[in-house]
């Protein structure tokens, strides 16, 4: 029996840069990015850049949009960052005062029970540790026809994404980590 010849496979090319990373290569420069001073007059501290990430949220942003990370008492979303508690609800996403369940109460969950009818679930995130609501809240909540699920922050924003991404009609609640 005679041995077969043993096939090599032709070595795969190094892929080639994109057009992008060539023309970056050969040192032409990026286009410039628009530069906003942040610095009182007479400050001798060099201008700032500001990103969409360094806005605050200062009210209100009209649409409803998943949360892209969290952390270190900061929200991340659309582009933007908040400092603080957010309240991610149908008719948008805006500021929230609670920074701790123990600070939650019938005027926090006002804007909540507002638009009740305009969503099925809502998530409450406790902060870093599971909490539970008063009892008195939890019938506040109830009476409105709301379901609602208490959950540490991080999962309560985790699983309102995947809600939010299959279409359901869902709102969040979330206490900053």
């Amino acid at each position: 029996m005679a041995l077969q010849p043993r096939r090599c496979l032709p070595r795969p090319r190094p892929r080639r840069p994109s057009r992008a990373r060539r023309r970056r290569r050969v040192g032409r420069p990026s286009r410039p990015r628009p530069e906003a001073v942040a610095r009182a007059p007479g400050d001798p501290s060099p201008p700032r850049d500001l990103s969409p990430r360094d806005l605050p949220l200062r009210q209100f942003l009209p649409r409803q949009v998943a949360i892209d990370g969290y952390g270190d008492q900061f929200f991340h979303f659309a582009g933007m960052s908040h400092a603080g508690s957010i309240l991610a609800l149908p008719s948008g996403i805006r500021a929230w005062a609670p920074a701790a369940m123990a600070q939650v109460d019938a005027g926090a969950l006002a804007p909540i029970l507002a638009e009740a009818a305009a969503f099925e679930l809502l998530f409450i995130g406790t902060g870093a540790d599971p909490a539970h609501l008063r009892e008195p809240l939890k019938q506040l909540l109830r009476g409105k026809g709301l379901r609602f699920e208490l959950m540490p922050t991080p999962a309560a924003a985790a699983t309102y994404n995947v809600l939010l991404a299959e279409g359901r009609r869902v709102g969040a609640a979330l206490i900053a980590v």
